[in-house]
């Protein structure tokens, strides 16, 4: 977001979250991280809660700043920088701290919500199994209620942050008769015997996340760990929607401007032929149609951001954020390959780590939702929303010299 169309106190974040990643994070951990040297990086959870930037929109009574939407996006893209693995585990307590704050009883924001924004409780968000993810219903994993407890039985895959995470937030078929939105609960489950992590997966990228496979089995959860409703996952599970997926687009937005201003710099010095790259319309070009559109995909970000704050309207925001997270994930993808073509050779070495942040764009665009969900989302919103109301601005259809000819529309 440009300089002169922020408030003083977006200035003051922003600066924040951008000092945080250029101080706070060694260079030496991003490339630990890439290596597989380290799996879980705890400390940096630490460092994010130490100086007050886990949980940003949550109310300062659980450790919050009661800040708005605008504001986490904002400092998420300057988080984003780093790369996919630390902009996710920076979203979690987010993520998790939505359905907290949302559906959460008191005891439960008091025991779970405050340790979390301090830093003290990790947290991962166990929702894809091996048969699927976007197949929401689909899920396998089981909950029997036996007096206060739950027993919980199955397993979970691609789970960030499960190697590192003390607290886990399910989602498993309590209602085993049936298969629509009133089959799923979500559940709070501490990590405990009957709970095991797998590291299993060599990752393209986003490495060092603690991504792993977890196993339940005949894990006791108390009753009391459910949140909201029993057989209300599906309500739950379309509120984090919204800070799963606009934490990914505004993740996105970061790790984008980092490749381009990279590949940008490096057009400038480099020379060819007698003249710096960028003096040629095949490198030149490439810069002007990334940055216009990590512009335009900045923009629908913050917008849906205020969107969110401004309205309770839940089938516009599920479009706006689904719209937000397919554009600026997909424009992260094409900047970053576009930034690797400027760099020619180079760009494709560990010299430079564009090709870091290729393979973390690769991810973007699958996780939280696929793309293919996120157009499945913006289609159906869309034609509830134009199905559902008259029209009220011109009626162009009939700005035709032939509109009215009788027997030329047919539609069936």
């Amino acid at each position: 977001m440009p300089d002169f169309v922020m408030t003083p106190a977006h200035h003051s974040l922003r600066d924040e979250a951008r000092a945080f990643a250029r101080q706070s994070v060694s260079r030496q951990l991003l490339l630990d991280m890439d290596a597989d040297k380290i799996r879980y990086p705890r400390q940096y959870i630490k460092a994010l809660a130490s100086s007050h930037l886990l949980g940003l929109r949550f109310p300062p009574e659980y450790g919050g700043r009661g800040l708005d939407w605008s504001d986490e996006v904002l400092a998420l893209e300057e988080i984003g920088v780093l790369g996919a693995s630390l902009a996710c585990l920076y979203s979690l307590p987010s993520i998790v701290g939505e359905a907290l704050y949302r559906f959460g009883s008191a005891e439960q924001k008091e025991k779970y919500l405050t340790p979390i924004i301090a830093g003290e409780l990790t947290v991962a968000e166990a929702l894809t199994e091996p048969r699927g993810g976007s197949d929401f219903f689909g899920a396998t994993a089981t909950l029997k209620r036996e007096g206060e407890f739950y027993i919980l039985n199955g397993q979970k895959r691609f789970i960030v942050g499960a190697e590192g995470a003390d607290l886990f937030l399910v989602y498993a078929r309590s209602n085993p008769d049936i298969s629509t939105h009133k089959a799923i609960s979500a559940l709070l489950v501490e990590r405990s015997d009957g709970l095991e992590v797998q590291h299993v997966y060599g990752l393209m990228g986003a490495r060092g996340g603690g991504t792993g496979r977890v196993y339940f089995r005949d894990v006791k959860v108390p009753v009391k760990n459910l949140i909201g409703q029993e057989h209300g996952g599906y309500e739950v599970f379309n509120q984090m929607m919204i800070p799963e997926r606009m934490t990914s687009a505004a993740g996105a937005l970061g790790l984008a401007r980092a490749a381009l201003e990279i590949a940008a710099r490096y057009a400038d010095r480099r020379k060819a032929f007698r003249q710096k790259i960028r003096e040629f319309e095949g490198v030149s070009f490439k810069v002007a149609e990334s940055l216009t559109r990590l512009d335009a995909a900045r923009a629908l970000v913050h917008e849906t951001a205020r969107i969110i704050d401004a309205t309770d309207s839940s089938s516009y925001v599920r479009r706006m954020v689904s719209e937000a997270k397919k554009f600026a994930t997909e424009t992260a993808w094409a900047v970053v390959n576009d930034s690797m073509q400027v760099m020619g050779g180079i760009g494709y070495t560990n010299v430079y780590p564009i090709e870091r942040l290729l393979r973390d764009a690769r991810l973007m665009t699958i996780w939280t939702g696929t793309n293919e969900i996120m157009n499945l989302v913006i289609q159906h919103e869309y034609y509830q929303e134009l199905l559902s109301n008259p029209p009220s601005a011109r009626d162009v259809e009939t700005d035709a010299v032939n509109s009215d000819v009788e027997g030329e529309k047919i539609f069936e």
